[in-house]
């Protein structure tokens, strides 16, 4: 899943770059952040399965989504407001692989 996306960042972040360089920087820190966010959502989920502390995982949650909502407005007080969209296309490509991993491994069994 990192790997894919990391190649999606670097390629469509290569031909955004022509157009604008901050909106590739944001495309690049949503890509990071995105994996850092599903890196620790499914070890959230792991702890949640074996200790079953659900006000852990919520308070957990809650952490991520303050962080990494933060990033974004960064980049609209700085730049043009439409780095936001290249920041969550970012942001969401890694937890859409991991989606569709998890899909297939199941179907694969």
């Amino acid at each position: 899943m990192a790997a894919w996306s990391v190649a999606f960042a670097a390629l469509v972040g290569a031909a955004v770059a022509t157009k604008s360089p901050l909106a590739a920087v944001a495309l690049g820190t949503g890509t990071a952040c995105g994996l850092a966010n599903a890196f620790l959502t499914m070890r959230s989920n792991e702890r949640l399965a074996q200790h079953r502390s659900s006000s852990v995982f919520v308070l957990s949650s809650i952490l991520r989504i303050v962080v990494f909502a933060i990033v974004p407005v960064e980049f609209a007080v700085h730049a043009p407001v439409w780095t936001m969209g290249a920041y969550f296309i970012g942001f969401f490509v890694p937890l859409a692989l991991y989606t569709v991993f998890v899909a297939r491994d199941f179907r694969t069994g």
